[in-house]
């Protein structure tokens, strides 16, 4: 039964919403996938999906993590075709999930990780509106930065439905963003084409229409949803807007390279060493 230390009130979260959190956090605290959680929600639907979810992310608040934004998934219909599912989601962005342009992402770190392309924005005033409008998100809007979303599931095989990647925070991996800001007047983000490299192969193409019809789109659908819920958008805030493509796994090893027009570039690569192994050769001067 749920108690005051699993971060919620006792009469608030169903044992079935808890013991669903339980097994995605047991999930990413061991490294070892766990099976779908669907069936332990007993039918219960997108807002119990999402009551799991806001578990996990009030305990990640509680132990000390900084949310600075959220993430909108399945915006692309070549992901949504990937997953089978119909409509958008979305989920917590924290701090600690930031990998600076160019770095590197340490063996192990994640369970099954894919790669997309993105549009983020930077808002730099609220949106507290659930009637949310493209002016009001043009005039909140400070800037925005090409982006990369390694996205991961601890839902083994991506064996996911709406609510499994709902309840599992939408998916949320890792995030690496572009270090130039473009303001929206420099940039029709419906125009936007998108190319994205594995190790100098292309593997995901798109455009800024293939999300939702355009980025814009997809920030509005966000702001009105958070906003129902009671929990806004808030200047400062970053949004990863959706994939402009499909996603690709990564492999140790493996460099991603996305360039997005009138916006610019950003990349990754995955260590194919896990960090001690690594620092023990530099160490030997091998």
């Amino acid at each position: 039964m749920p108690t005051e230390s699993d971060g919620a009130r006792v009469d608030a979260v169903s044992p079935a919403v808890v013991k669903a959190a339980d097994l995605l956090a047991e999930a990413t605290r061991t490294g070892v996938v766990c099976p779908p959680v669907r069936d332990l929600l007993d039918g219960g639907g997108l807002e119990t999906a999402y009551a799991v979810q806001q578990l996990n992310v009030r305990r990640g608040v509680e132990a000390g993590r900084r949310i600075v934004g959220r993430k909108i998934g399945l915006t692309s219909p070549a992901v949504q075709r990937q997953l089978g599912v119909d409509q958008p989601d979305f989920g917590a962005l924290f701090a600690d999930m930031a990998v600076p342009d160019g770095g590197e992402v340490a063996l192990g770190r994640l369970l099954q990780p894919k790669v997309e392309a993105e549009v983020a924005l930077v808002l730099g005033r609220d949106l507290p509106h659930p009637d949310c409008t493209i002016v009001d998100v043009l005039r909140a809007v400070d800037f925005a930065l090409p982006a990369l979303e390694i996205v991961d599931s601890r839902v083994r095989n991506w064996d996911i439905s709406l609510v499994d990647t709902v309840a599992d925070n939408a998916s949320c991996g890792l995030y690496v963003l572009g270090a130039t800001p473009v303001p929206l007047t420099a940039v029709d983000l419906r125009t936007v084409t998108m190319t994205m490299n594995r190790g100098g192969e292309t593997v995901s193409e798109g455009t800024g229409a293939d999300c939702l019809g355009s980025p814009l789109t997809a920030a509005v659908w966000l702001a009105s949803a958070l906003a129902e819920r009671g929990d806004p958008l808030r200047a400062g805030d970053l949004v990863l807007t959706g994939a402009l493509g499909p996603m690709t796994p990564a492999a140790p090893g493996d460099t991603f390279e996305a360039h997005i027009s009138d916006l610019g570039s950003v990349r990754v690569r995955f260590a194919e060493e896990a960090a001690e192994a690594k620092q023990a050769t530099e160490g030997n001067g091998k």
